[in-house]
């Protein structure tokens, strides 16, 4: 004859309110962090990102250098007659060309932290979603107003004279990093649709480079073709180059600048939220 152990019975372990308390944060829960305040962290780590690999800042110190040398000394004596002469003509539109060549890096970095998986952490936080998105750009802000500032001192040693003196120089920048970060979206959006980084520089240079050189940055549009001055009158980069020339120089063009403050505006809405509506579904 079998006989069969029954286990005994046993209760489940309900945990005292007073064990619960000890092990959660005391006092009350913290606040949700607002947009602006989530953005400037992201900004703050993008910044961060610098200070562990310097070699980052390159581009925005080496590359702004060696452009307005090379341009300045290869076409100053052919152009004006001298690299200082021409110098005057040329270093607001090779400032332009430089940061807004730097501004395709956005779009390059972004695509590298999704490939990493780093933003796929950033939407499980509770906090503004485009957070993540606006403190990137804000910390690139940082490089286009240094490569201004690297651009200027060069040409302040080479013999340049804003004739617009401090003032315009700041306005110049100004108009200069608005319009920049406008056109970051335009790369954080084709970041985000692109399989790689090398696919969002690719993409990138094929626009960036007939915008900045079928432009004003160098001659005079009226010593070109009439077919390629249709092109140059419409390109945004010369109506960027013209409002930043202009308010350098003392004599600010009002429809330039209007034209870049109102296209940046536009930029920002389009592209800003074609990149959230991608974001949000990627």
């Amino acid at each position: 004859m079998s006989t069969t152990t029954v286990a005994p019975e046993t209760s489940a372990y309900t945990p005292s309110a007073e064990s619960i308390a000890a092990v959660l944060a005391p006092g009350e829960k913290p606040r949700r962090p607002g947009p602006l305040s989530a953005s400037l962290t992201f900004g703050w780590r993008a910044m961060l990102k610098i200070k562990h690999v310097p070699e980052q800042l390159f581009d925005v110190t080496m590359f702004p250098i060696i452009m307005t040398l090379m341009f300045t000394y290869l076409f100053g004596g052919a152009l004006a007659g001298s690299p200082r002469e021409y110098l005057q003509y040329l270093l607001p539109g090779i400032m332009v060309t430089s940061v807004v060549m730097i501004t395709m890096y956005t779009g390059v970095g972004l695509n590298t932290d999704i490939e990493k998986g780093v933003f796929d952490r950033f939407r499980t936080l509770a906090v503004w979603r485009p957070a993540a998105l606006v403190g990137m750009i804000f910390g690139d802000l940082l490089r286009y107003v240094l490569a201004a500032l690297v651009i200027m001192g060069v040409g302040l040693v080479l013999g340049f004279r804003p004739g617009g003196g401090v003032m315009g120089v700041a306005a110049g920048i100004g108009l200069l990093v608005v319009f920049s970060f406008a056109f970051s979206w335009i790369w954080t959006w084709l970041g985000l649709i692109l399989r790689s980084e090398k696919s969002v520089m690719g993409v990138s240079m094929l626009v960036l480079f007939p915008l900045t050189f079928l432009s004003n940055v160098f001659v005079q549009p009226t010593t070109m073709p009439g077919w390629l001055q249709a092109f140059v009158d419409v390109n945004p980069i010369t109506q960027l180059v013209a409002a930043v020339r202009s308010v350098m120089t003392g004599a600010p063009d009002a429809g330039a600048i209007t034209w870049v403050l109102v296209a940046s505006v536009v930029c920002t809405a389009v592209f800003g939220a074609l990149t959230m509506y991608r974001y949000n579904r990627k």
